[in-house]
């Protein structure tokens, strides 16, 4: 049954940039075939925001985020020149959207069989903090840079409790810690030492094993189905998710989403392809599988369900396909062969 204006859930809709409105359009559009759950408030970011009112993250887009404290968003373009942030990380510092989920499936058959892994990272901390200065030697006033890199226990510890909480509530056995414990002994040891503590409230649950970042990069090429979970500092946490991305054919099989205390953010991992841009060729199934976790995320886990089984039979029963899968489909054919899916159903 439709839903009625009156119970649709508000939330925040993005268009973004490049082949973002492209890709939103399909993922709406299968939603609409799922009874239209969300009653959307569409507002602007990154160059679109530029180009409304000069700012990447106007006002009134914050303003329906705080209100709503539910998005679903395209991808976004940061502008290039001075003053000018990335938008995906101000979003996460100003929401405090501590938690980053990238899970990777096999949907289609490919080079590995069967992936099912789910990466959790650390969205606020590490190397991201950008802290980050010149030092001037001689004549040149760039002859040495530094970065640091902070890590707190708080925030290790809330975001491990948060791994084993996931993997609870989605009947996952194992969280692989990933570290350089043994280079950057204080930056990720900390985070190992918090991850270990909190990992002795779930004993009996949730099985804890911790690897070094190269180590796992390694292991996830030569036997990916040892790890079912990875739980990761900020930087190799963005780092390995494109590589589990990889696994199972690229950033457009790869949804993403964002959690804080009270806000989530539900996004396609990845970026604005301006180059092919207006085209109509873009793969929309890292939206659209983010809109299923966003589904999943207010309780609508059946409709979520449905859309993913839908993507899955538009894929391997009907061959229907973009052309980055070798198919011929346009962006909008496809979502309209998921539609006709989900009306089957």
């Amino acid at each position: 049954m439709e839903n009625t204006s009156s119970n649709k859930i508000p939330a925040t809709l993005i268009p973004g940039d490049g082949i973002g409105p492209e890709v939103v359009e399909a993922t709406v559009r299968v939603l609409d075939a799922l009874g239209s759950p969300f009653d959307w408030d569409v507002q602007v970011a990154g160059m679109a925001g530029v180009a409304a009112v000069g700012d990447p993250l106007p006002t009134a887009t914050l303003d329906s985020i705080r209100a709503r404290k539910l998005v679903l968003k395209g991808p976004l373009t940061t502008p290039v020149g001075e003053g000018f942030r990335s938008s995906n990380v101000r979003l996460r510092e100003t929401f405090e959207l501590f938690g980053n989920v990238r899970p990777a499936k096999t949907l289609i058959p490919g080079r590995y069989q069967d992936i099912d892994l789910v990466l959790i990272r650390e969205n606020l901390a590490g190397f991201y903090v950008a802290n980050e200065y010149y030092i001037p030697v001689g004549n040149d006033p760039r002859a040495i840079a530094v970065s640091s890199g902070i890590n707190t226990r708080e925030g290790s510890e809330r975001i491990a409790r948060f791994a084993f909480e996931y993997a609870i509530k989605n009947g996952r056995k194992k969280i692989t810690v990933v570290h350089k414990a043994n280079i950057l002994k204080k930056l990720t040891g900390l985070f190992l030492e918090a991850a270990r503590e909190v990992a002795k409230e779930y004993e009996g649950r949730v099985e804890i094993e911790d690897m070094i970042v190269d180590a796992c990069a390694m292991q996830l090429v030569l036997n990916p189905w040892r790890f079912d979970m990875l739980l990761c500092t900020n930087l190799f946490g963005d780092i390995l998710s494109d590589q589990l991305a990889g696994l199972v054919g690229g950033l457009g099989m790869a949804p993403g989403s964002n959690f804080g205390t009270d806000t989530a953010i539900f996004e396609a991992v990845h970026g604005s392809a301006p180059d092919i841009a207006g085209m109509g060729i873009a793969n929309p199934i890292s939206l659209m599988l983010a809109a299923a976790m966003m589904l999943t995320h207010v309780g609508l886990e059946q409709d979520a369900q449905r859309l993913r089984v839908a993507i899955d039979e538009t894929l391997n029963t009907d061959n229907v396909r973009t052309r980055d899968l070798t198919g011929q489909a346009s962006t909008l054919e496809f979502a309209d062969a998921v539609c006709q899916r989900l009306r089957a159903q």
